[in-house]
């Protein structure tokens, strides 16, 4: 079974999750989120894909933490899906980066700020695994098709589109709902990314702040839009995470927010 398929086992037609931490920290941090998420995610019949990023690229300051080293964190991905016999999905930022990647996870991510790289939604395509692209901040939905003709054109058969916000005035970001079925024009399955969606970048601190508190708004209104999947970052003490910790969601709070999303589906299917 490959990955997309797997994305669509649910017997009750349930939203896909990806949820995770922003960065992969260590390996305890790794297999304690994944052994919270993932038997709640079970009991309510929502396929998972683990979620983390070995290294983070795009950050506001030099001194701002990118990352354990990129081997070590690509090995504990391999981990947590060997141990919990899920998918995993990270991101790559070059194409030298995407091959390396590949022989570690289920699912490339391109990084809404290179949606438009070539090279990199090629490499990507062409590693045979699923590829994930995360929409710009300065794109429209419909722009997003010519993204996925570029992975579709390379070979690439697995492919998903998510949305994360669009840039509204210098340090805040809106989501329109009309791009999620918009996007699924594309014949592809899109994602509603919460937690980036809630980011307030540019911060005059060179920290990037967020509203974590209108999570649960976000997400219950793209599920009942129709969304395919739910993207979130989650930590045990966001306060605590070296990455985007302003607009994560504490992981104790996650598995009433999967069960109320969850039943919005259900309402929707039987509507």
């Amino acid at each position: 079974m490959n990955t997309l398929q797997y994305l669509q086992t649910s017997p009750t037609r349930n939203f896909f999750l990806f949820a995770g931490p922003c960065v992969i920290e260590g390996e305890q941090m790794a297999l304690d989120i994944a052994a919270q998420i993932a038997p709640v995610a079970r009991r309510l019949g929502i396929p998972y894909v683990f979620k983390g990023s070995y290294r983070k690229a795009n950050r506001s300051r030099i001194d701002s933490f990118t990352g354990i080293g990129d081997e070590a964190a690509l090995r504990i991905l391999d981990k947590v899906r060997t141990e919990f016999g899920i998918p995993v999905v990270t991101d790559i930022h070059l194409p030298q980066e995407a091959e390396m990647a590949a022989q570690y996870v289920d699912i490339l991510q391109i990084p809404a700020f290179l949606c438009r790289q070539t090279d990199l939604l090629v490499t990507a395509a062409r590693t045979g695994k699923m590829v994930n692209i995360k929409k710009g901040q300065f794109l429209s939905p419909e722009s997003m098709r010519f993204a996925v003709d570029k992975v579709r054109d390379a070979g690439g058969t697995m492919v998903a589109v998510t949305e994360r916000g669009t840039t509204f005035g210098y340090g805040d970001l809106v989501v329109d709902y009309r791009g999620i079925p918009t996007m699924q024009k594309c014949g592809v399955p899109v994602i509603m990314d919460v937690t980036h969606s809630l980011q307030q970048p540019n911060n005059s601190s060179g920290v990037t702040g967020g509203r974590p508190e209108m999570i649960e708004t976000i997400a219950r209104a793209a599920i009942a839009t129709g969304a395919d999947g739910i993207f979130l970052e989650t930590h045990r003490n966001p306060a605590e995470a070296k990455s985007d910790g302003a607009n994560m969601l504490a992981l104790d709070r996650l598995p009433r927010l999967l069960e109320h999303l969850s039943a919005i589906r259900t309402a929707i299917n039987n509507f």
